[in-house]
């Protein structure tokens, strides 16, 4: 059996039609999943009753169960998964007067142990399935989405594009594609892939810091990936999709947060269609990880600003319920 989310809608019209069923019930599935969300194919009344027995032999609805969720002072909800093979994830959403984010996960631990992150500390177990991914989106009416929860999108690459496409088309969620935020620790080969894909996502660099040296002791996968040629994947991907890129620096006291790292920031990113979106490290005892003075962001930022990079201060959201990635998972594990 497989949760019948893992199916795009073309794949649901061609597995009916093998069975000897008509293809347009495929859309009332579809229907009944993703726009009423129904908890039983019993529930799925237009539907042929020899159909709704096949699919409850065939399918599940559901590939997660809700273990915990968390609630801050300012509206961000964190919410605790527990797969079928036990396995636990997390997801987060972010509401403003205007907005519903939902910030997803889409692999179980993370293998790329960035020094500022919790995910990694569990270790990896594996990637989520279409399904799994798609499932922590219809937990709350969404209007974003950011892939940057647990793990890294683009080494899970497949079923990352394909729980978008299926989340963005008008049969499912309709969640329009520049409302979606693919971000990206700097894995260049599913960086080329994207901008071939024709989606007119959103993509966000983790890049954290300005120089080889200090972007491999906090992000190994520097390593790998230097900076030179990431920038230039970045150039590219620019060039190929016409599309803004947006760099995620999170300030960490005493590792990138200083002028010096200011001026290189500037230096790299100079005449790049970018933005850089400031973020405020949270604090992680078990990392021994703190956000520097808001004297020394305030002088990175402004710094920034008047060499004619574009620039803004993320304001901390959820902080009092460990929002950031893998806090509430690994305090679970804990327990």
């Amino acid at each position: 059996m497989q949760d019948i989310k893992e199916l795009s809608l073309r794949e649901l019209e061609r597995t009916l039609k093998d069975c000897g069923q008509p293809h347009f019930h495929a859309r009332q599935i579809f229907t009944w999943v993703y726009k009423k969300r129904v908890k039983d194919f019993a529930e799925m009344s237009d539907l042929p009753s020899d159909l709704r027995k096949r699919l409850k032999e065939n399918f599940y609805l559901f590939s997660l169960r809700l273990i915990r969720r968390v609630q801050s002072i300012d509206g961000t909800e964190k919410l605790l998964f527990e797969l079928r093979d036990r396995n636990i994830i997390e997801a987060v959403t972010i509401p403003t007067e205007k907005r519903i984010t939902g910030c997803v996960s889409t692999q179980a631990g993370c293998k790329f142990r960035c020094s500022f992150c919790a995910s990694g500390l569990s270790g990896f177990k594996r990637n989520l399935t279409t399904a799994e991914i798609i499932e922590q989106v219809m937990c709350h009416k969404l209007t974003r989405l950011v892939f940057m929860g647990i793990g890294e999108p683009l080494d899970n690459y497949d079923n990352v594009i394909k729980a978008i496409r299926i989340i963005n088309s008008p049969e499912a969620l309709h969640i329009g594609a520049r409302k979606i935020t693919i971000s990206t620790c700097g894995i260049i080969p599913g960086i080329k892939r994207l901008s071939d894909e024709g989606l007119q996502v959103e993509l966000s660099i983790s890049l954290h810091a300005p120089d080889d040296k200090t972007r491999s002791q906090i992000m190994p996968v520097n390593k790998k990936y230097p900076l030179k040629d990431l920038i230039k994947a970045c150039e590219e991907y620019i060039k190929n999709t016409g599309r803004q890129i947006t760099f995620e620096y999170v300030l960490i006291k005493g590792v990138n947060s200083d002028l010096q790292s200011a001026r290189i920031l500037s230096k790299i990113l100079k005449g790049l269609n970018c933005k850089v979106n400031l973020i405020l490290s949270n604090p992680i005892k078990e990392l021994r990880i703190e956000p520097p003075k808001r004297t020394e962001i305030l002088l990175f930022r402004d710094y920034l600003l008047k060499q004619h990079i574009n620039v803004t201060l993320r304001r901390p959201r959820g902080q009092d319920i460990e929002a950031a990635c893998g806090q509430l998972r690994l305090r679970y594990e804990k327990e």
